[in-house]
C-alpha cells in the first residue's frame, strides 16, 4: 500500500482522495501523536482560499477537539505564517490546509512540530497507523472534549514578524511594486505589508473565489504580471504561489528572476556582509548549472540535495547553513523562519535592492542561467514509483548523459506531490536540449503505455 503522506503533507482532490473522514482521523491521529503526554494540547490551523478549505478546516478540528486538542483557527494565512506563529503562540503543534501551487480541486493537509518545521518520515509514519484505529486513539467525553478558539490578530502578528526581519529603516517610498497574490493566502497580506512599508503597490490576482487559486496566475504563471510590470513601468514584480511559500519575480523590463537567481543574489549579498554561515548555499539537484558556476566566482560552496524543501531544511539543520532554496522559490532563511516565506524572501530582496542601489536586472547579473528545459509525463501512481525498472529507459538516459559530459546535465525523477514523471534537461544549446527531453519523455510514455496493455 502506498504511503499516504507525499514530500510535503496529504494531499489529493478534495473529497476524493482527501475525504472529510480522512481530514478528521489525521486531526485525530495527528494531535495524538505531535501531543502526547501534554496534557491539553492547543493546536494552531491556516489555510489557503480554495473552496474545499472550510469543509476540510471542520473535519480537521473535530478530529483535533475529539481527543482533547484544542483547535486555534487563523483563516486564511500563509503556511509560513503557521510555522512562526506556532513558535508565538507557544501551540504544540500547527496545521495547514493547502495544495500550495496545484489547481484549486486539490486540497491537502501539512503539520508542524512545536517548533514550526515539517515531519520528519517516522513521525507522519506513526500518525499513518494510529488513522481508522479507534482502539489506539482515546476519545474524549464532557468536559475533556476540545474547544475552538479564532486568533483575530493572526495576520497582524504575522506582519509585524516579517517587518522585524530587515532593516527598520528600509523605506519603499517611490518603489512601484506589482503583487501577484495568485488569488491565494498572499490577497490580503502581501498589499497590507507593502502599504505599510511606503511602497506604490499595485496588486493583482487578489481576489479569490474559492475555484480561481493559481489559476493562470501565481508564480506558476507569471506572463499577465511580467506585462503589467513593463506597461506600468514598475521597479519590480513579486509572484507568490497559493499558499506563499513561494517567491518568484520579474524585473523593470518584464523578465523572470526564477528561485535560482533569488538564492544567488541574496546569498552573495549576506557573504558580503558576513552573515553566510560557512559561505554556503543549499539547493536541490534541479538547481541550475548556472547557479554553481556563480556561486563558484563568489567564493560560495553549493550543497546540493535532493528535490524538496524538506530536504533542503534537513540539510542546514544538520550542518548548521542559513540559507537554502529550490528553483521554484522555495526559499528559506533558517536564522528567522522555519520553512520557505515567500513574503520573507521579497522584503530581503528589495532590502538587497535598496541597499545597492540596483534594479533587479542589474543584481540578477549576478547569474546566467544555462537554458534548461522540463517536461512532464504524466503516468499512473504505481508507474511513477516503478520506472527505473525499465531498462529502454534507463539505457537511454545514460545515453544522453554521456553525450552532454561536463556541458550539460539530464534529472528524472517522479513528482512528490502528482502523478507526474518530470524529464528535465540543461545545456549549452536550446534547441538540441528541447529535441532530447521531448525524446526522453516520449520514450517513458510509450514504455509507461506498454506497461499497461
Amino acid at each position: 500500500m502506498a504511503r499516504l503522506f507525499g514530500t510535503d503533507g496529504v494531499r489529493g482532490i478534495a473529497g476524493r482522495e482527501l475525504s472529510c473522514d480522512m481530514a478528521y482521523e489525521l486531526g485525530r491521529a495527528g494531535a495524538t501523536v505531535l501531543t502526547r503526554g501534554m496534557g491539553r494540547p492547543r493546536i494552531l490551523i491556516g489555510r489557503d482560499t480554495r473552496i474545499s478549505g472550510h469543509m476540510l478546516e471542520n473535519a480537521l478540528i473535530a478530529g483535533i477537539c475529539s481527543v482533547g486538542g484544542d483547535a486555534y483557527r487563523v483563516g486564511v494565512i500563509p503556511t509560513p505564517g503557521i510555522a512562526y506563529l506556532t513558535r508565538r503562540y507557544c501551540c504544540d503543534a500547527g496545521v495547514v490546509i493547502s495544495a500550495s501551487h496545484n489547481p484549486y480541486e486539490f486540497n491537502g493537509i501539512k503539520f508542524f512540530n512545536r517548533d514550526g518545521f515539517k515531519l520528519p518520515d517516522h513521525v507522519e509514519d506513526e500518525i499513518e497507523a494510529l488513522m481508522g484505529r479507534p482502539d489506539r486513539v482515546a476519545c474524549c467525553c464532557g468536559s475533556a472534549v476540545g474547544m475552538v478558539h479564532d486568533m483575530t490578530s493572526a495576520r497582524q502578528d504575522y506582519i509585524e514578524f516579517l517587518r522585524t526581519t530587515v532593516d527598520p529603516a528600509l523605506d519603499l517610498t517611490g518603489i512601484k511594486v506589482v503583487l501577484d497574490c495568485a488569488n491565494g493566502a498572499a490577497s490580503v497580506i502581501a498589499p497590507e505589508l507593502y502599504d505599510q512599508l511606503g511602497a506604490n503597490v499595485m496588486s493583482i490576482f487578489d481576489h479569490p473565489n474559492g475555484l480561481n487559486i493559481n489559476e493562470g496566475c501565481g508564480s506558476t504563471h507569471m506572463d499577465t504580471l511580467a506585462r503589467i510590470v513593463e506597461a506600468l513601468g514598475a521597479d519590480i514584480g513579486l509572484a507568490f504561489d497559493g499558499d506563499a511559500d513561494r517567491l518568484l519575480a520579474v524585473d523593470h523590463q518584464g523578465r523572470m528572476v526564477d528561485g535560482d537567481q533569488i538564492m544567488m543574489i541574496l546569498a552573495d549579498r549576506l557573504k558580503a556582509e558576513g552573515r553566510l554561515k560557512q559561505d554556503t548555499l543549499v539547493a536541490t539537484v534541479m538547481s541550475n548549472l548556472g547557479l554553481h558556476q556563480a556561486a563558484r566566482r563568489a567564493g560560495i560552496t553549493v550543497e546540493t540535495t535532493q528535490v524538496g524543501d524538506r530536504y533542503v531544511l534537513e540539510t542546514m539543520l544538520k550542518k548548521g547553513y542559513s540559507l537554502g532554496g529550490e528553483q521554484s522559490g522555495h526559499i528559506i532563511f533558517l536564522e528567522e523562519n522555519t520553512t520557505g516565506d515567500g513574503l520573507l524572501t521579497s522584503l530581503h530582496l528589495l532590502q538587497a535592492m535598496a541597499g545597492s542601489q540596483k534594479t533587479l536586472a542589474q543584481l540578477a547579473q549576478v547569474m546566467t542561467p544555462l537554458p534548461q528545459v522540463l517536461v512532464n509525463v504524466p503516468v499512473t501512481p504505481q508507474r511513477r514509483d516503478t520506472w527505473q525498472q525499465d531498462s529502454r529507459v534507463t539505457e537511454r538516459i545514460q545515453a544522453l548523459e554521456q553525450a552532454y559530459g561536463d556541458s550539460g546535465r539530464v534529472l528524472v525523477r517522479p513528482s512528490g506531490t502528482e502523478p507526474l514523471i518530470r524529464v528535465m534537461l540543461e545545456g549549452e544549446d536550446q534547441e538540441r536540449i528541447c529535441a532530447d527531453a521531448e525524446a526522453l519523455a516520449a520514450c517513458i510514455r510509450n514504455e509507461a503505455e506498454a506497461s499497461v496493455r
